[in-house]
């Protein structure tokens, strides 16, 4: 097998040279020995949907694309977006004056440079650029009706660009007894937009107990010490009131089991997040943070968009698709370490009561009669 050094080299030197069809021929039979989550493979799926498109093969260079959309770095993810805006991009016709055209007005005779016939055609077929001298006039300023569409178009584009968010739940099911919720809604650019003022006064009616925190360009809402039924339900209103709020139609489920393995439990969870009727919206990211009690076992074999740290999952949602995980962690079953410490205390305090009773003490006796 070649290593990713030689390909590389191979591969960059067709580039380089134009062979777009060689490069797809050799990059095709071995492109899948370099998994898409390594920084090699992400390397050369960019070289062949370059190749790709150098031969107008769009929909092969799609498909590749797509796959790239998918991966757990966000920086790819961000460079998969741009180079299907290029991929999408339309092909523009060149226009034929674009492009010089020599003709040959020679004669198929031998014939000398400095003949005067030759020199008569030449100056019969020259063409110029028609240039006049005549004077354009002063170049005027900007009319009034211009500005104030300009002005316009723009004071039209503010509320626009201010409805662009990072929408972050972090849910910390450390402890599964108490679990802790937190939305945060930060705006990227100047104000919030008006559905979002919406929201949260529809979330303050909603949930009066609970934290609510808001700012210029950030909404917090923080519910704590909840069960995991009463986490459901919140994380349920929490969806179908910003569903209804933004004018989309959106479905969060989810489904838990536990298991007991004698001093743990092993809890299973399912998520699912349907978001097939909200549009890619550019700079517009929604994630679910997960804090565990300890190790995270990812149960998926499609391999969702996630990022593991310790003790920290970020699930990152893909707008109009179907998002799906499940997962399962360990817990200590504390009630059970508890009764067995107990009883093992009972168990050595009798123990040695016993024998201290059979070894005696060393205190004087009584004649026995």
């Amino acid at each position: 097998m070649k290593t990713y050094e030689q390909v590389l080299a191979k591969v960059e030197l067709a580039l380089e040279k134009g062979e777009y069809n060689f490069c797809i021929q050799f990059l095709h039979p071995i492109i899948e020995s370099f998994p898409l989550s390594t920084k090699e493979g992400v390397n050369l799926r960019t070289i062949l949907i370059t190749a790709l498109c150098g031969i107008n093969k769009k929909e092969e260079a799609k498909k590749i694309c797509n796959e790239l959309l998918k991966s757990y770095d966000y920086r790819t993810r961000e460079n998969a977006k741009y180079l299907m805006e290029i991929i999408d991009s339309p092909t523009i016709k060149k226009p034929e004056n674009w492009n010089l055209q020599f003709e040959n007005y020679l004669s198929p005779y031998k014939k000398s440079l400095n003949s005067p016939k030759l020199k008569k055609n030449n100056e019969e077929q020259k063409k110029f650029i028609n240039v006049t001298n005549t004077p354009t006039g002063e170049t005027k300023p900007f009319q009034k009706g211009f500005t104030i569409i300009i002005f316009i178009i723009l004071f039209m584009l503010i509320p626009l660009l201010s409805g662009c968010m990072k929408i972050e739940n972090t849910l910390d099911i450390s402890e599964i007894e108490s679990i802790n919720n937190q939305l945060r809604i930060e705006s990227k650019y100047i104000n919030k937009f008006p559905w979002q003022l919406k929201f949260e006064d529809t979330i303050k009616e909603v949930f009066p107990d609970s934290q609510i925190s808001s700012e210029n360009s950030i909404f917090d809402l923080k519910n704590k010490n909840l069960s995991l039924d009463d986490t459901k339900t919140i994380l349920k209103k929490i969806d179908q009131t910003a569903g209804e709020t933004a004018g989309f139609l959106t479905d969060l489920k989810i489904n838990n089991t536990e298991k007991n393995l004698l001093f743990f439990k092993k809890y299973y969870y399912k998520m699912d997040f349907d978001l097939t009727d909200i549009p890619e919206i550019e700079d517009l990211e929604i994630s679910f943070k997960i804090i565990h009690p300890n190790k995270f076992n990812i149960n998926d074999d499609e391999n969702p968009p996630i990022e593991i740290s310790n003790n920290l999952t970020v699930w990152h949602l893909i707008l109009g698709e179907k998002n799906s995980l499940e997962f399962s962690f360990l817990s200590w079953n504390k009630l059970l370490i508890g009764i067995t410490f107990i009883i093992l205390i009972i168990i050595i305090f009798y123990f040695i009561r016993f024998y201290r009773f059979k070894l005696g003490t060393d205190l004087p006796q009584l004649p026995s009669n």
